[in-house]
């Protein structure tokens, strides 16, 4: 979406900076719509949706300060976003979890992928090929659709579907050997 001749990108960030008010509501308004958008791909209930958005916007303020301008705004604040979308999933499940234990008053066996934060698995995937850790950030992190993809990478629907195929193997592969040397470490 682009933004009002008014103003620009910089002026959000150092209005957002200087912790005006009207600078937060321009910046939250410009972009609340693609978060909510993100959110609602992951979540079928909006006020799941809008908590996460908010809580996302709330480290959107608290950080402002530490962007940079290398990369858009919009990826920055999309990804600040998925963190709080990550973490409120997470902490949805530790209870979950903790829930089952009291009830059956016995541990259920984790799996591998059950011990991994979130950063690291970006780390697994910032190792795969680039045209499909592409695919598989812009599907599984941004919430973008096969075709949305395709338009965006200039590749077919079913070119998009198999590199987000070929990331879930290899990853599933990456975190199965990190459990693997875990244990035997």
């Amino acid at each position: 979406m682009p933004f009002n001749r008014k103003y620009t990108e910089e002026d959000l960030v150092q209005g957002c900076i200087a912790n005006e008010r009207s600078w937060q509501e321009k910046l939250y308004l410009h972009y609340f719509s693609t978060m909510m958008g993100m959110c609602m791909r992951r979540t079928n209930d909006r006020d799941e949706a809008m908590t996460i958005v908010n809580n996302g916007f709330l480290r959107v303020f608290k950080k402002i300060h530490l962007y940079s301008f290398k990369g858009s705004l919009e990826g920055w604040i999309r990804r600040l976003v998925w963190h709080s979308l990550a973490d409120y999933y997470r902490g949805k499940s530790k209870s979950i979890h903790f829930l089952v234990f009291e009830e059956r008053d016995e541990t259920e066996p984790t799996s591998p992928d059950q011990n991994l934060y979130f950063d690291d698995l970006l780390i697994f995937v910032d190792q795969l090929p680039k045209a499909t850790r592409q695919v598989f950030r812009l599907y599984a992190i941004e919430g973008y659709s096969h075709k949305e993809i395709g338009l965006q990478l200039g590749i077919s629907d079913g070119t998009s579907k198999w590199h987000l195929s070929a990331a879930r193997k290899k990853l599933k592969q990456m975190i199965t050997q990190n459990e693997l040397r875990s244990y035997a470490g």
